[in-house]
């Protein structure tokens, strides 16, 4: 072939080059996009520090492009209930693309070796890990994140944490959770301070487990040990914005 007709090939081959990159690129960035569901029930309705935290507006700030669900109880009543949290799960999975996006949920009230408890008005319930278990298993989303704020909230992880679910809870045995508080212990450190500044919930984690620690023992409270476990499919696939 004559350099005269290789000259007149190379335009169209560059253009079909470039054409083929620009359609390609946003493909492919959009691949290493997953939607983030945040799912956050305020539990107790006796103390206003447990409707009061921001948390899952700082996730959906941090991971972003997401659907965002609040409900939380009150003195006199609210929705946020065992009924309305599985309801709620069904609801937000059905639109989520089952095997990539990640569920999210945030719970936080009182707990103990039992579950959490639920206070709206004067209904009283509570929710055990069994069944929270079995809400989760329902929804077929593969990735998920489950954080409980909550004294005893330790007890949620034999029955929670595997490969695909990732689970923090604020303690084992205490935390501490005083109604004038804006935050309650964890959700301070974890939310508030830690997730704000962590490009991953590991990192996150350990911060808000050190602030929390030292939080303590300055307080003179017993220390609440919070807990991380699973995980290992999903926390790689989180990172913050920078």
């Amino acid at each position: 072939m004559s350099s005269e007709s290789l000259s007149r090939l190379r335009a169209p081959l560059i253009a079909l080059f470039l054409m083929s990159a620009i359609t390609y690129a946003p493909v492919h960035a959009a691949e290493g996009l997953r939607k983030v569901t945040v799912v956050s029930f305020g539990l107790f309705g006796d103390q206003g520090v447990f409707r009061r935290e921001g948390a899952a507006q700082i996730v959906e700030s941090r991971f972003g492009h997401g659907s965002v669900v609040v409900r939380f109880n009150t003195k006199t009543g609210g929705g946020a209930t065992i009924k309305s949290l599985a309801a709620t799960l069904q609801a937000e999975a059905k639109k989520m693309d089952r095997d990539s996006d990640i569920l999210f949920l945030f719970l936080t009230s009182h707990g103990s070796p039992d579950g959490l408890a639920i206070t709206a008005g004067r209904r009283a319930d509570t929710l055990k890990p069994s069944t929270l278990a079995e809400m989760l298993d329902q929804t077929g989303v593969q990735h998920k994140v489950v954080i409980i704020s909550a004294c005893y909230s330790g007890v949620f992880i034999p029955r929670l944490a595997n490969a695909d679910t990732l689970v923090i809870t604020a303690a084992d045995a205490s935390c501490g959770c005083e109604d004038k508080a804006q935050w309650t212990y964890f959700g301070d450190a974890f939310f508030n301070i830690a997730l704000r500044q962590s490009k991953t919930l590991k990192d996150a984690f350990l911060l808000a487990r050190t602030l929390v620690s030292k939080r303590e023992k300055r307080e003179g409270f017993d220390p609440s040990y919070p807990q991380m476990a699973g995980g290992e499919n999903v926390e790689p696939l989180l990172v913050a914005r920078p």
